[in-house]
């Protein structure tokens, strides 16, 4: 398997690694940015400088990525307007024809020589635990692993992420809440390559906790390795704990999900059984078309209902916290009128989204049974009694040792609760209910095929489920 695997590593190692003239490219488009932010920089009253960070800065990047990110670093004693302005000013200069986007404070992103460049404004702070904004601490993790990362460490950081990037969990973002480019570079660090990762990570029993320097435990000399830390140790609670080696207050590894952990350990189990180039391949299903989901969902015998609405005007960072949050508030809805939800996911693109669930039950009944206090229960007996005599489509009446009624059940498909004012009673991000308020639309049955015209390839990863 040796052989095998080290072939397959090769192989996506001439593909991930940037060639001769990839890298020559980034170099002279870093040094002309650089060149330009600091003359921008002279122009203001205040001394600054420019750093590159990131993956480009740690030749950790994979070739065709094209992204650059510079700092411009500033006294700590510069007021956070101040600090915004110059940024901002600075980036508008160097990348005239950039846009801003906002963080914790904003800057400016761009194109440049084929380039995506994000020009950022930050605080030159001492060390990584005494930042004012998140982003002052980047720059602190480019220094760590530029110390520690060499020519070979940094390959295999690119196959590494070559191997996320396929199997769907490499990423930080809240959409995917998978591995960042900085925890996969600290695990790569961590066991001393790709392959000893991967082949930990077959038995990992989360939590799993690392702690590169020692932060957790200062009684400790030396940092520890990985076999010698546990997640008791460290203050986090959390599938995967990776503390910043270089801010002890944080889980680098905050952001990963249960299911990412654990589709790195069925992949990693599948590379490591049976080493093959595929498994760094990303792919997608075909999407499916109205007829193909209906087809799926009627060879499966079970009811979908989704409601659809104009996607809210947020950064993915901002919605797909407030998609999850209609999603399980929508199923609690469907749970608790007894529409037993198999299955539910959300899908969304830049005008539309729809949270869709999937029914085991299609229609209820049109009465439903309500139990009361044991007859015993004097006072709560006869108040429930008092209730509903004469108000119930049956009952009350004694059903072991409790008074017992059935109900006109107020809503006999999904599709009616959906409708009505009871999808305002359940929790959505504030930007979803806005939405929700001006106008939704609610599908069922076979409508939800019409969902595939923008939505197939999503519906045919829902249909069609994979590891």
């Amino acid at each position: 398997m040796g052989d095998e695997f080290d072939a397959v590593v090769a192989t996506v190692r001439e593909r991930a690694d940037p060639d001769r003239e990839e890298r020559a490219q980034l170099r002279e488009a870093v040094e002309t940015l650089t060149a330009r932010i600091e003359a921008a920089i002279e122009a203001l009253p205040v001394e600054a400088d420019v750093v590159q960070v990131g993956s480009t800065a740690r030749g950790t990047w994979i070739s065709g990525d094209r992204d650059v990110d510079l700092f411009v670093r500033f006294p700590p004693g510069l007021p956070r307007e101040q600090l915004e302005d110059y940024g901002l000013r600075i980036g508008h200069e160097v990348l005239p024809d950039g846009r801003e986007e906002y963080a914790e404070h904003p800057y400016v992103v761009g194109e440049f020589d084929g380039f995506d460049v994000d020009l950022v404004p930050c605080y030159d702070v001492e060390d990584a635990t005494a930042i004012q904004s998140a982003v002052d601490r980047t720059p602190f993790h480019t220094e760590y692993l530029n110390e520690r990362l060499d020519d070979n460490l940094a390959a295999d950081v690119r196959v590494c992420k070559q191997f996320l990037t396929a199997i769907g969990v490499y990423g930080s973002d809240l959409r995917t809440r998978g591995f960042s480019g900085y925890l996969t570079e600290l695990l790569v660090l961590e066991y001393g390559g790709f392959r000893p990762f991967v082949e930990a990570a077959t038995d990992w029993h989360p939590p799993v906790a690392f702690d590169p320097e020692a932060h957790g435990r200062r009684e400790t000399a030396q940092p520890s390795r990985n076999e010698d830390v546990t997640a008791s140790d460290l203050p986090f609670d959390d599938p995967l704990i990776m503390i910043d080696p270089t801010d002890p207050e944080r889980n680098v590894a905050a952001v990963c999900s249960e299911e990412s952990v654990a589709r790195l350990q069925h992949y990693a189990r599948e590379l490591v059984t049976d080493p093959r180039v595929e498994l760094f391949e990303s792919s997608e299903p075909a999407p499916l078309d109205a007829d193909g989901v209906r087809d799926a969902f009627d060879r499966r015998g079970t009811t979908p209902v989704a409601i659809g609405f104009e996607t809210p005007d947020l950064v993915e960072d901002d919605l797909y916290p407030q998609l999850e949050k209609s999603r399980a508030g929508v199923v609690g809805l469907l749970e608790r009128h007894e529409f037993d939800v198999l299955r539910s996911t959300a899908v969304s693109d830049d005008d539309r989204t729809a949270v869709l669930a999937e029914l085991e039950v299609t229609e209820r009944p049109a009465v439903q049974r309500h139990e009361g206090p044991p007859v015993h229960v004097r006072e709560h007996a006869e108040n429930f009694f008092e209730r509903y005599d004469g108000a119930a489509a049956a009952g009350p009446f004694v059903d072991g040792d409790r008074y017992v009624v059935e109900r006109e059940r107020e809503f006999r498909t999904a599709a009616a609760l959906l409708d009505s004012d009871a999808i305002f009673e359940v929790g959505h991000g504030a930007a979803v209910e806005r939405q929700l308020g001006a106008s939704y639309r609610v599908y069922q049955g076979r409508e939800v095929g019409t969902l595939a015209e923008r939505f197939g390839v999503e519906l045919a990863a829902y249909l069609e489920p994979t590891p």
